[in-house]
C-alpha cells in the first residue's frame, strides 16, 4: 500500500467487490494515523511511531463510508 496511488487503487476495488471492510498487513507504512479519501473511504493505519524508519510492517484497515458508521473508537498500539 505504500506505493503512491495504491490506495486509491484499492479503494476502488473495494467498491467494485462490494467490500465495506478490508484489512491489509505488510503496508509498509510508518507512523500511526488516518486518512480520508476524495472517494469517502477511511483507511486506519499502524506501524513505527518513530519518523525516518525503514518501511517495513504495519497494517491498515480501510471503511467504507457505510462501514464507518459503526466504528465507535479505534487507538493504535
Amino acid at each position: 500500500m505504500w506505493e503512491t496511488g495504491r490506495v486509491f487503487q484499492i479503494a476502488a476495488q473495494m467498491e467494485r467487490c462490494n467490500v465495506k471492510v478490508l484489512g491489509s498487513s505488510e503496508t509498509h507504512w510508518t507512523q500511526v494515523g488516518q486518512q480520508r479519501l476524495a472517494s469517502g473511504e477511511l483507511l486506519l493505519y499502524s506501524c513505527h511511531e518513530k519518523e525516518n524508519v525503514i518501511h517495513t510492517h504495519g497494517v491498515a484497515l480501510m471503511l467504507s463510508k457505510k462501514a464507518q458508521s459503526t466504528l465507535t473508537g479505534w487507538e493504535s498500539h
